[in-house]
């Protein structure tokens, strides 16, 4: 039998094993990577493939909405949980299969962004869609985060397969010239993007007005002060309908809620205030389906009417279960 002394010299022992550090067996470096950025819905016959290009972080000033005090802006965004430093910005495409047709609508960056961008090619993979199987390539408007994916960094076009339609509006404005000329050289990053992605073929592009099917369910609607030209899109399969929306309401966390207040990428301010509540009256009033190219991923779901703007109310995966 174990006597006083023993036990207390035992328990002394055990006392000082217990702190003595432990080995470590499992130091982990840090991953940094989510999952695949794609997400799948129907619309009808339809199947959409939403993508995500990737994101950059930076810093919002009083620039970026610039009818409002920045204060207000700030007070609104951390309302809505929306982290102002950095702000993160989203790039959101989408593909369209019609059955007959894949259909890719805005391109991203491609090698041309910062290092967080560009993903869209990793998702198409991904989800398991060739990029030489797209059939037509659809552009909204011709800003750089748009159009930069159409052309690598090394000239060559991306869906060298695919045809290629822009709106007949932009491609005046940023490929001309003299309007290029006519604006201060820090606002000529837009024209010389265009010039470059697009003059290489342009003979191939068809160049294409509001008010017509682009591709087979797929009808463009004037959408215009973000740019001259700037294209919404409604897709139509069945009794079902998507609303794209391109950059007519850049994040609706600010936008919809607030779609009076100017985006400072806004050519034409007014009339894109004009066009931002146009487009989501009717999405709202038609219980439409809609898709925002700077939500977060995956950037789609419903708008609805309130006293002084739109609620906005995103998809989930598991809003398809």
């Amino acid at each position: 039998m174990m006597d006083r002394r023993q036990f207390l010299s035992t328990a002394a022992v055990a006392a000082a094993g217990a702190m003595a550090p432990l080995p470590a067996f499992a130091a982990a470096p840090k991953l940094g990577t989510q999952a695949p950025g794609f997400f799948r819905f129907t619309i009808g016959d339809f199947e959409i493939t939403a993508l995500h290009d990737g994101s950059v972080a930076g810093e919002i000033d009083d620039k970026r909405i610039p009818n409002v005090k920045f204060d207000d802006v700030v007070k609104h965004m951390e309302s809505q949980y929306i982290p102002v430093k950095p702000f993160v910005n989203q790039f959101n495409t989408m593909v369209v299969n019609t059955g007959a047709k894949l259909v890719l609508i805005d391109a991203g960056f491609a090698n041309n962004g910062a290092p967080t961008t560009g993903k869209l090619a990793a998702n198409l993979a991904a989800a398991g869609i060739d990029a030489k199987s797209i059939d037509t390539v659809l552009v909204s408007h011709f800003h750089p985060d748009h159009i930069n994916g159409l052309r690598n960094k090394e000239g060559e076009l991306v869906y060298g397969g695919a045809e290629h339609v822009v709106p007949a509006g932009d491609f005046a404005h940023f490929m001309s010239e003299e309007k290029m000329n006519a604006v201060p050289e820090a606002a000529r990053g837009a024209f010389k993007t265009a010039q470059r992605v697009f003059a290489p073929n342009a003979k191939d592009l068809r160049q294409a007005e509001w008010g017509k099917e682009w591709a087979p369910g797929i009808t463009a609607i004037q959408s215009d002060g973000h740019t001259p030209g700037h294209t919404s899109f409604v897709v139509s399969s069945g009794n079902k309908t998507l609303l794209v929306v391109g950059d007519a309401c850049n994040d609706p966390r600010i936008f919809a809620k607030n779609p009076e207040w100017h985006l400072g990428f806004d050519l034409d301010k007014p009339k894109a205030v004009e066009t931002r509540k146009k487009l989501l009256d009717m999405a709202s009033a038609d219980r439409m389906q809609v898709t925002f190219y700077h939500a977060a991923f995956p950037a789609t779901g419903f708008v609805s009417k309130t006293a002084t703007g739109y609620d906005w109310y995103p998809m989930s995966y598991t809003d398809l279960m």
